[in-house]
């Protein structure tokens, strides 16, 4: 199977383009898990194959799928790689695409200097705050009610925290860590798989640790259900920049920086969609037995 590795800030995919590797969907989560393996495999965050769509309804679709073999609803990073992969790679010569992910398209606006994709704008759609559609599951029927998540108390091992929650086309929940916090050192190793399963949390969750810098500032690490934690996440840094606003500590658009880099994002309140820019970056391609 030929493969092509990439990342966006650090979060790293293996590329597949479905419409030349035609492999078995039953097969996909076992090799998933072999090509994701930092040891054993290529490595990387997961994989996610690029396929043709046939009707036409969008201009190509991402079947993404996570290091641990389970399937993904949305990558920020990776529809961004996609974007990437499709126009240097002579699949399109379009610089606004339409791409599928999980049945729910993204609009995307391609900046390429000689000839080649350096920067994704991607329009993320409007942010998903209502309980039951996230999905959350809260103990209060008032906050099953609510019109949203916000600042939402809850216990991890033993400790107090609020959590906003927002959903990209996949599940966050934004935990803003108190000045006195080192984010650089905190625990996620230790503390991100008891927020990924909280009870709170039926389909489990992405979890944003943020510290706001100033108005137009934050840092971010992340922990991505189903991998850990990543470089980046690309709809974490949506989902932060919406509970940023909703709590009111930032502007409007803001640059998050985390691990692997910085991501620009902007909530148009107005038109109530949130837009996505950052980079895409090919590592190395080649053939891998399967």
């Amino acid at each position: 199977m030929h493969f092509t590795k990439m990342e966006g800030c650090g979060n790293d995919y293996v590329y597949v383009d479905g419409s030349r590797e035609i492999i078995d969907t039953a097969k996909k989560p076992d090799i998933v898990r072999r090509l994701s393996d930092r040891h054993f495999g290529i490595g990387g965050d997961g994989v996610i194959f690029i396929n043709p769509v046939p009707d036409g309804s969008a201009d190509f679709e991402m079947e993404m799928y996570n290091a641990d073999g389970s399937r993904g609803e949305m990558c920020g990073n990776g529809i961004r790689c996609v974007a990437k992969f499709v126009y240097d790679y002579k699949l399109t010569d379009k610089k606004d695409l339409t791409i599928v992910s999980y049945g729910k398209p993204k609009y995307i606006t391609l900046t390429v200097e000689n000839d080649k994709v350096t920067m994704v704008r991607v329009n993320m759609g409007a942010p998903i705050l209502t309980p039951a559609e996230i999905p959350v599951k809260l103990p209060e029927e008032s906050a099953m009610a609510s019109d949203n998540v916000v600042s939402y108390p809850m216990t991890v091992q033993g400790t107090d925290y609020t959590a906003t929650c927002v959903s990209m086309g996949n599940p966050h929940a934004v935990v803003f860590l108190p000045d006195d916090v080192d984010l650089s050192t905190y625990d996620l190793e230790k503390i991100g798989p008891d927020f990924e399963h909280h009870a709170y949390f039926p389909n489990r969750i992405n979890t944003e640790f943020v510290h706001i810098d100033d108005r137009q500032n934050v840092h971010m690490r992340v922990w991505e259900r189903g991998t850990g934690e990543t470089l980046a996440c690309g709809t974490g840094c949506c989902a932060t920049a919406v509970a940023c606003i909703l709590n009111g500590l930032t502007d409007d658009k803001i640059t998050i920086h985390v691990l692997g880099g910085d991501i620009i994002c902007e909530w148009d309140r107005t038109e109530n969609v949130v837009y996505m820019t950052g980079p895409a970056t090919t590592v190395f391609e080649g053939d891998i037995e399967i």
